[in-house]
């Protein structure tokens, strides 16, 4: 059967790669904007060029700040509820292109040769809190714009290309619910709440996400004319957040009234491409603060169904993305208040659970005895055939019989007690596939039962808390991967005492964790020095050393 695998659906703008970035800042005074013009784009904004550069491609001569009013006035406008915004460009000058994530816009580092551009900074000034603005552009030559527009922080769309109008609609009193009247404008978290179901062998989780000052509305968390949430009030918030929240959206698994064993609440930091938890914490914009919050529910083996009902609308909240996800990949919906049930049936008619690989016992001490004693029972079957050949009875020949059939047999089981390559690389690849499916149990006590099949007394705990550290995604809320594929890439084993085996190894895992909405891949390698003997008549690790930890 042919493996099925999920993804997050990202929608991939081309914007990011225009050769003129556009910036707008929408604040109570001014609007801003500031621009990164590409060389090739030099035509579509001859206003703003120095005489010199301008003359040498051909254009009339004209006073330069002639040439900044038409541009201001007549190429590039600001309108504010139908009225041209007084706009004024603050700089100018060369500068070096900013490198930005093509999907999600985010700064990033700077990497190789610098692209040359030209930034300008401008300013319209604000008398009053204007419903709508409008952007109109009208340039004497062609250009490629991306754009991107904030209402006070809050990004209104995801990256853009700007086109000769786009419309705004304004939201003052929460920037939040800014945005284009161009439905293909509007960003992709535009909703304030999103609801998911994950099921997952042993566990079904229901992770919502908030923005605090949404559940304002509903109930009081002290955010009422704050404009940040300051680090001493995000545990209360918090707890009260929690509080809200196990009240609805209520849980049903396998036709039962669910309830969870665990809940946790985190502020978020999310994009386009991923979510992450804001530790350590920081003050945050009360309007663009959000809240993921997660129930966890145990579950014997695998879910046969859950659903969550959506009991929170208003006159803000009229739809709600959301979506079941289980190891197929995401099923998403709209609820609205019409439709507001969130239903996950298991079509998977057999659900992939947790399976420990079969590592070959160890030889017994008798097989031990017997990689000496061969050559033994070897010496002494010619030693009864060099007899029988000078002296040919039935007797002798019997007993000779006896003796090579002896000496055959401790040869083969002798040779059990060596492991060549293969056998060793089958016994480690084993050893380190089980104690990573024991982390496919949720239970503390279950993983323990498993890892203990695998790993000795001694070792037990620093063996977990090693491996729960490479599983669990710290900037995710503690949530934990779960690993697909384990495989060993370098082996060196010797023997070594007790019977046992010294391995210096080489593995790496695939893992990844649904969460927030996201799907988190990771592969990571691993060096270490191993230590194998037989225990209690299987192969366990007793040593663990390990020398290196690469993320891939």
């Amino acid at each position: 059967m042919p493996a099925l695998a999920g993804a997050d659906a990202i929608i991939r703008s081309q914007a990011m790669f225009a050769t003129t970035i556009a910036e707008f800042f929408v604040e109570r005074d001014a609007v801003g904007l500031r621009l990164e013009i590409g060389i090739n784009d030099l035509a579509g904004f001859q206003s703003l060029l120095p005489d010199t550069v301008r003359q040498q491609m051909g254009y009339g001569e004209q006073p330069y700040p002639e040439r900044v009013e038409r541009f201001l006035t007549e190429e590039f406008l600001i309108i504010a509820d139908g009225t041209v915004l007084p706009g004024q460009l603050l700089e100018i000058g060369p500068g070096e292109r900013i490198r930005r994530d093509d999907i999600t816009g985010e700064l990033l580092p700077a990497d190789g040769e610098p692209e040359t551009v030209i930034n300008a900074l401008f300013r319209w000034s604000l008398a009053s809190l204007p419903a709508q603005l409008e952007f109109r552009l009208a340039l004497p030559g062609a250009a490629s714009v991306g754009f991107v527009a904030y209402h006070e922080t809050i990004a209104v769309n995801d990256f853009r290309y700007l086109v000769p109008s786009q419309v705004l609609n304004l939201d003052w009193s929460d920037p939040f619910y800014s945005a284009f009247t161009a439905r293909s404008l509007r960003r992709q978290y535009y909703a304030p709440m999103a609801g998911f179901i994950y099921v997952e062998p042993y566990e079904v989780r229901k992770e919502i996400i908030v923005r605090p000052k949404d559940i304002q509305r509903y109930v009081d968390l002290g955010l009422e004319g704050r404009d940040t949430i300051p680090v001493e009030l995000q545990p209360e918030l918090r707890r009260k957040i929690i509080e809200f929240l196990s009240q609805h959206h209520p849980m049903t698994i396998d036709g039962a009234p669910a309830e969870p064993s665990m809940v946790r609440a985190d502020f978020l930091e999310r994009s386009l491409r991923t979510s992450r938890v804001i530790d350590p914490p920081e003050e945050l914009n009360v309007n663009a603060a959000i809240m993921g919050v997660k129930f966890i529910y145990p579950h014997e083996g695998f879910a046969d169904s859950a659903t969550m009902v959506w009991d929170l609308f208003d006159e803000r909240t009229q739809s709600v993305p959301a979506s079941a996800v289980d190891p197929t990949g995401p099923m998403p919906q709209l609820l609205d208040p019409e439709f507001n049930v969130l239903k996950w049936q298991n079509f998977i008619r057999i659900p992939v659970m947790p399976e420990l690989a079969e590592v070959r016992a160890p030889p017994n001490r008798f097989s031990y005895w017997l990689q000496y004693g061969r050559w033994i029972l070897a010496a002494l079957a010619l030693l009864l055939l060099a007899r029988v050949a000078r002296a040919l009875t039935p007797m002798n020949s019997g007993i000779a019989v006896i003796a090579v059939a002896l000496a055959a047999l401790g040869w083969w089981q002798g040779g059990k007690a060596r492991l060549d390559d293969a056998a060793s690389h089958a016994v480690v690849q084993g050893l380190l596939t089980n104690v990573y499916r024991a982390f496919d149990f949720r239970a503390e006590s279950d993983i323990y039962d498993v890892l203990a099949r695998s790993v000795d007394g001694d070792l037990l705990r620093e063996v977990y808390l090693e491996m729960r550290r490479g599983l669990v995604l710290a900037n995710q809320g503690g949530a934990s991967a779960r690993v697909k594929s384990v495989e060993l890439t370098e082996l060196d084993a010797t023997p070594a005492g007790d019977q046992g085996i010294s391995a210096r190894t080489t593995w790496q895992i695939r893992a990844a964790v649904g969460h927030w909405g996201h799907i988190h891949e990771r592969r990571n390698e691993y060096q270490a020095n191993l230590e194998l003997r037989p225990v209690d008549g299987a192969w366990k690790l007793v040593g663990v050393e390990i020398l290196n930890e690469v993320r891939l």
